[in-house]
C-alpha cells in the first residue's frame, strides 16, 4: 500500500491521467486546425464542428468540457464591441413599409437582407456591403469600397442577383438608408422583380439578421481592422465569405453550413435557447 492506497489504484489513477492527457492534446490538436481557417469562431460552434473527427478516436466531450480546455489553454475569444455608425436615413427619398415583420420565412430566397459594415484600413476607412439570404444565411454579394456611396450597394446587389439559385418570389430587406432608397438602387430591385421592404425604426433589432452575419464576420474572422491595405483586404473577404459559406455550421440552421442549407426547404430546427427577447432575435448562429 502507499499513501492508505493499491498499487492498482495507484497505477490506474496514474493511467486515467495520463489517457486524459493525450484526449486533451487530440481536442486541441482538432480545434487549432479549425481555427486555421476560422480563426475567432466560438466554443459551441467548435464541439458541433469536433464531433464526427473525435469520433474516430473514440473520444466523448461535452461542450463544457471543451469550454473549460481552451479557456485554460488561453483559447477563448474576446468579444469586441462596433463603434461607426453606417446608416443615415435622415434624407427626402422615398421609404419603403416593413413587409417582413410578420412573415414566416421558409424556403431560400424568399427574404435578403442587405447592411454595410466598416472596416479600419490603414489610414482609412472600408465599408463592406453584404446581401445575406434569411433562410439559409448565405452571403450571396459583397462588395468593399473606401467610401459610403450608394455604388458598393448595387456591387454587392448585383453580385447576388447574378449568385441566385432560384426564380421564385423575393423580398429585399434593409435599412432606410440612403444607398437603399436611392433610384439606381431602387431600379435594380425593380428590373429584377425583387420586392422592397424597410425597417421603420433604427433599431437593429429590426434588421437583426444582417447585423448578426455582420458580428460574425467581424468577430470570427477577424475582419474589424486590417493592415494590409484595400487590395489585399478584398481577397482576405473574399476568403473568408467562402469559408463561412462552405464551412461554419450555423446553429439557426439545424448545424447546417449556409451552403447546405440554401439547397432545402421547409422550416430549419433551431439549435439554441431562447433566453431573453432581444438575445432570441440576434442569435442566429
Amino acid at each position: 500500500r502507499l499513501f492508505g492506497k493499491t498499487r492498482h489504484a495507484y497505477y490506474d489513477h496514474q493511467w486515467r491521467v495520463q489517457d486524459e492527457g493525450l484526449r486533451d492534446e487530440v481536442v486541441l490538436q482538432h480545434v487549432l486546425e479549425i481555427r486555421k481557417s476560422q480563426k475567432r469562431i466560438g466554443t459551441s460552434k467548435l464541439h458541433f464542428m469536433l464531433q464526427e473527427p473525435l469520433k474516430e478516436h473514440n473520444i466523448s466531450i461535452g461542450r463544457d468540457y471543451l469550454f473549460d480546455l481552451i479557456r485554460d489553454h488561453g483559447l477563448l475569444i474576446r468579444q469586441r464591441k462596433r463603434k461607426a455608425i453606417t446608416t443615415d436615413s435622415r434624407h427626402w427619398m422615398h421609404k419603403y413599409n416593413n413587409l417582413i415583420q410578420q412573415l414566416q420565412i421558409c424556403r431560400p430566397e424568399q427574404v435578403w437582407v442587405s447592411d454595410i459594415t466598416y472596416i479600419r484600413l490603414p489610414g482609412q476607412w472600408g465599408y463592406l456591403s453584404l446581401v445575406t439570404d434569411a433562410y439559409s444565411k448565405k452571403i450571396m454579394g459583397w462588395a468593399i469600397r473606401i467610401d459610403l456611396s450608394a455604388q458598393g450597394c448595387q456591387d454587392a446587389l448585383q453580385m447576388a442577383v447574378d449568385n441566385r439559385k432560384y426564380k421564385s418570389e423575393l423580398i429585399h430587406h434593409s435599412d432606410r438608408g440612403s444607398q437603399y432608397c436611392c433610384k439606381n438602387y431602387v431600379d435594380m430591385l425593380v428590373s429584377n422583380n425583387i420586392a422592397i421592404s424597410m425597417t421603420q425604426t433604427g433599431s437593429p433589432y429590426d434588421n437583426a439578421i444582417a447585423e448578426r452575419v455582420n458580428g460574425i464576420l467581424k468577430a470570427e474572422f477577424d475582419l474589424y481592422a486590417s493592415n494590409v491595405g484595400i487590395d489585399n483586404t478584398r481577397k482576405k473577404i473574399a476568403e473568408s465569405i467562402k469559408t463561412y459559406n462552405q464551412l461554419r455550421p450555423h446553429a439557426s440552421c439545424d448545424y447546417l453550413t449556409p451552403e447546405q442549407a440554401h439547397l432545402i426547404d421547409g422550416p430549419l430546427k433551431k439549435r439554441w435557447k431562447d433566453k431573453k427577447p432581444y438575445e432570441a432575435k440576434l442569435q442566429l448562429v
